[in-house]
């Protein structure tokens, strides 16, 4: 899951800052033991040049702030927050429109099959990207409001430790401006997913739970999350599509590449049901120029997954499919952080930025084609070997499926299976309350926003407490946002000594 010296300080040095005309302070370690040391590069390599961004201790007080200047943070940290929602929920919604319209031009008869007209479905990618706007301008908003508040009240050394938990705690309802009546369940479990890996990483870097936390040090972690989540929400693309989310239910059948009585045949011979299709899935085959009589009496569902193909030439040539489906998703997914993250270096090095855009994107379509492909090909493996199919047989040939997963670069692995898990999570616990092995819960109506304000809570704890847990990248997002006061050795003080 976590690299064992991922983000984690085990020291405290001494660095240039430590000097009192430097605006450095003593602290104290979550262990609760005190040591010397400047509290801005504590725990990072005295001679490092990332120091100012490895802080064990962030207090958003080391400048004090005028009545004018806590009103600007304000609004300064909601405008940003909002630009960041409404950017990329719009940017993901006009790339859905282009694609939209591309299809509607190439295949007129698709507009029938639509739900919605194309004048309708961009009045709604509107609202959406105003309502994910206004829920991370308010979040943004409430959290520094909140913050400088309960600091004004309540005094800075007792409640410098707590405030930020407080303020991301009473923070998290903002999440309703999405849609008072919308469950966002996967979200917020995502965020309990990423609040986890902030907690675990905590525990790592303490003497009091380091020994808890070392299986989390596994190297390859990421990648056995991928497997088992794969396991899970493949099983249930095929088996159980309504426990699944409708936006990722839909994601699945366009890149799994398979008609939806394609999907019903397998799953009749999974669950051992009769046969109740045969002559659909022939007739869909024959619109495609493949002529084949299907037999009612088949142990393996081969024939109906790829009709006449091999099952070698299937996955061939399904991969190549689905690297071209693949690489419309990735192109948004690199371009529109390019734009937010990296507009400076944009300007001065732009070969370079979407050079490295154009990789990413190739090799993150190589990654999606390859998982889609794979998870075919390892459930026609099994079928072949076993001459049977079952259940067990299906999320058997879908959990190797995580390994290509591997191919992705090391940074963004942990975040593909944390995003996996959410959904594999809410679907296995979906499955479980409609067979009767959970109760279904009818008192908490919007256990979505609990879980979101637990979750941004903890994260917000760490930010402000743990800064070493973070990678360097979401801390200048996070810092640009909340309007984090310079660290002492970047004032023009240190710059000059």
């Amino acid at each position: 899951m976590l690299q064992s010296g991922e983000g984690a300080a085990t020291s405290v040095n001494f660095c240039s800052c430590f000097s009192v005309e430097n605006g450095c302070s003593y602290d104290t370690d979550i262990d609760g033991s005190s040591n010397r040391g400047c509290m801005h590069c504590k725990g990072s390599n005295p001679s490092s040049s990332s120091s100012c961004y490895s802080c064990s201790s962030l207090r958003l007080d080391l400048v004090p702030f005028k009545d004018s200047e806590k009103l600007r943070r304000i609004i300064t940290a909601s405008a940003k927050g909002f630009s960041i929602g409404a950017g990329l929920k719009g940017g993901l919604a006009l790339f859905s429109i282009i694609a939209r319209l591309r299809r509607s031009r190439l295949s007129p008869s698709s507009r029938k099959l639509e739900v919605f007209s194309n004048k309708e479905a961009i009045s709604m990618a509107v609202k959406e990207t105003l309502r994910y706007g206004l829920f991370l301008g308010t979040f943004a908003g409430t959290f520094v409001s909140v913050d400088e508040i309960i600091g004004a009240l309540g005094g800075h050394r007792r409640t410098a430790r707590w405030r930020a938990l407080l303020a991301g705690l009473i923070a998290g309802p903002s999440m309703l401006l999405t849609g008072p009546n919308t469950q966002h369940m996967t979200l917020a479990i995502y965020i309990l997913m990423r609040a986890a890996v902030l907690a675990s990483r905590c525990g790592i870097k303490s003497k009091r739970f380091g020994r808890i936390c070392k299986p989390l040090t596994w190297k390859h972690g990421d990648i056995f999350l991928m497997c088992l989540s794969s396991s899970q929400i493949l099983s249930a693309y095929i088996l159980k599509q309504e426990s699944l989310p409708p936006s990722y239910k839909s994601f699945l059948n366009k890149h799994g590449g398979k008609d939806a009585v394609i999907l019903q045949g397998v799953k009749e011979i999974a669950c051992g049901l009769p046969f109740s299709n045969l002559e659909a899935v022939e007739k869909y085959y024959k619109a495609t120029g493949v002529d084949i009589k299907l037999d009612p009496d088949m142990k393996v569902p081969c024939s109906i997954i790829h009709g006449n193909q091999a099952c070698t030439a299937h996955v061939v040539s399904f991969f190549i499919q689905a690297y071209k489906r693949a690489l419309p998703v990735y192109l948004p997914v690199y371009l529109i952080p390019a734009l937010i993250v990296h507009r400076q270096g944009l300007l001065k090095r732009p070969l370079t930025i979407l050079g490295k855009g154009l990789l990413g994107t190739a090799r993150s379509s190589l990654f999606l084609s390859v998982y889609c492909s794979s998870a075919w090909m390892w459930t026609c493996f099994l079928f072949g070997i076993f001459k049977k199919c079952n259940i067990p047989m299906v999320a058997m040939g879908t959990f190797p499926t995580g390994l290509s997963l591997a191919i992705e670069k090391k940074s963004r692995r942990i975040e593909i299976s944390l995003y996996c898990l959410a959904r594999a999570i809410e679907s296995f616990f979906t499955c479980m309350a409609d067979v009767g092995y959970l109760p279904q819960s009818k008192n908490l109506k919007r256990a979505d926003v609990v879980i979101f304000s637990i979750s941004t809570a903890i994260i917000m704890h760490c930010y402000a407490q743990e800064r070493d847990v973070f990678r360097s990248k979401y801390l200048n997002v996070l810092d640009w946002v909340f309007g984090v006061p310079p660290p002492p050795c970047e004032t023009p003080r240190c710059k000059n000594s």
